[in-house]
């Protein structure tokens, strides 16, 4: 409250996130703002209006802000001075119980629930992948005469801005300038995250694919604020995008025969201190029975996890062989084909804390509360049923012919988000320690639905739907 003040702000952003990943917000008069609210909440959100909420006789929510979230929005004119705060949501009533839909509230749920098993802590990792384009055109309100989209960025080899370094198909990784157009995006996208919101960036650069492919490497922190950095981070590329004239996407696969943006995620357990995935006796990958079982149990759960790491339809135009997004359910250390690898950088005592599992098939369109909420229920279950990873993978899953896949007992992930509900409809009983049944029962609807709204349209539809993810 000392802060308002000091720092002269006038309105307060109050936001959250939906089931399915949207940031939404409100925004209030400073002034009106009590010290109280951070207990009470404000009544300031119908839940009939946010999908997979609530139904309109239940509508009345209550929105409690976290403190720790404050942050000063860079961008908003100093005459507008705006503070935000990430809010939980709660149930209205006398109670005031978390709301059981929040993804929020799962995340911390999800955290209390890994201390019921012995780990007190877990550190996530998340390295979220986006495209900034200069320009898009899309056409989709006239389906007689035809539906399309158009990229325009001036690095991409379609480009007619002839300026001469374009960055052709799947060569974009690491280049400097100029054919790195974004290098100046990018640091003003540091600067904010680090200086505004308090998330500690560790690197930027380019990636693979043409067109403006970039990730900025955030570094690890607990469940719920890792969620709430990857929430922030996609929040701070879109909006400096948008004051630059650019737009950033994190759509999955926004670019034929180009790689698309994963958000490969990074976790281990640990306890008083101890990093439980550490093992210097394990010569191959120095990864602890704890950290097999672990990622063990997210190959077990991979196809059902899947309708909520690559949730939408476009998801699966990444998850495909040739493009490095992992298709195939294995584990190894270098080897980027499988969905499990475990970085083999460094090796020693020394780089112990290091240690982790690096889950590979996650997307940016994801809701991350969701996403690092089921990925612990799947590792968690794993431990507790002491389902280990079997034999790594060291060959190109990608090269291996079918008959070399049955052998080696090598499953593939969901083709398509239909299957991918499908497969988390026959299998969630891992998800019940975090995620209510009526939870996972919107999830696997908004699946649906998503699936035949863009089925029952021309393929090109799948742009219109998913640029603003």
């Amino acid at each position: 409250m000392r802060r308002l003040k000091d720092d002269d702000i006038k309105f307060i952003d109050l936001q959250f996130t939906g089931l399915f990943g949207r940031f939404h917000h409100t925004t209030m008069d400073a002034k009106m703002f009590r010290i109280e609210d951070f207990e009470d909440g404000l009544p300031k959100v119908d839940g009939s209006s946010i999908r997979g909420f609530t139904e309109i006789h239940e509508s009345d929510l209550i929105i409690r802000p976290d403190p720790a979230t404050y942050a000063i929005i860079p961008w908003i004119e100093p005459e507008h001075k705006t503070a935000r705060l990430i809010c939980d949501i709660l149930s209205g009533g006398a109670e005031r119980d978390v709301f059981p839909r929040d993804p929020r509230g799962l995340a911390r749920k999800a955290e209390r629930y890994t201390a019921e098993q012995g780990y007190d802590t877990s550190y996530w990792g998340p390295e979220v992948e986006f495209f900034v384009f200069d320009k898009i055109e899309v056409n989709t309100m006239t389906p007689y005469q035809g539906q399309s989209y158009h990229i325009t960025s001036k690095e991409a080899p379609w480009s007619t801005d002839n300026v001469g370094y374009a960055l052709r198909l799947k060569e974009g990784y690491l280049p400097s300038a100029p054919g790195d157009t974004l290098m100046e995006y990018r640091n003003e996208c540091v600067d904010a995250l680090a200086n505004n919101f308090g998330i500690v960036c560790d690197a930027h650069h380019h990636e693979v694919a043409t067109a403006g492919q970039c990730e900025i490497d955030i570094r690890f922190d607990t469940l719920t604020n890792a969620a709430d950095g990857v929430q922030s981070y996609k929040y701070i590329v879109k909006n400096i995008a948008k004051k630059r004239n650019m737009i950033a996407t994190m759509m999955p696969k926004p670019i034929a025969l180009d790689n698309g943006s994963g958000m490969h995620v990074n976790v281990s357990l640990w306890n008083k201190g101890k990093n439980l995935f550490y093992d210097p006796d394990d010569d191959y990958a120095e990864l602890s029975q704890t950290g097999r079982y672990f990622g063990g149990g997210i190959m077990e759960h991979a196809q059902a996890l899947a309708a909520i790491i690559a949730p939408t339809t476009n998801s699966y135009r990444r998850l495909v062989p040739g493009y490095e997004a992992p298709v195939y359910v294995a584990w190894s250390t270098g080897n980027r084909s499988a969905i499990i690898r475990i970085p083999a950088h460094y090796k020693g005592k020394k780089f112990a804390n290091m240690k982790r599992i690096e889950f590979r098939a996650p997307d940016p369109s994801c809701n991350p509360y969701l996403a690092f909420s089921a990925i612990m229920a799947a590792g968690l279950d794993g431990i507790k049923k002491k389902r280990d990873m079997g034999e790594p993978v060291k060959e190109d899953i990608f090269k291996m012919s079918p008959k070399r896949r049955r052998e080696l007992g090598i499953k593939q992930l969901p083709a398509s988000l239909r299957d991918a509900y499908e497969a988390l409809d026959s299998d969630n009983a891992f998800l019940k320690p975090v995620f209510d049944d009526l939870t996972i029962e919107k999830i696997i609807e908004h699946a649906h639905a998503e699936h035949v709204e863009v089925t029952v349209r021309p393929h090109p539809h799948e742009f219109s739907m998913y640029a603003d993810v």
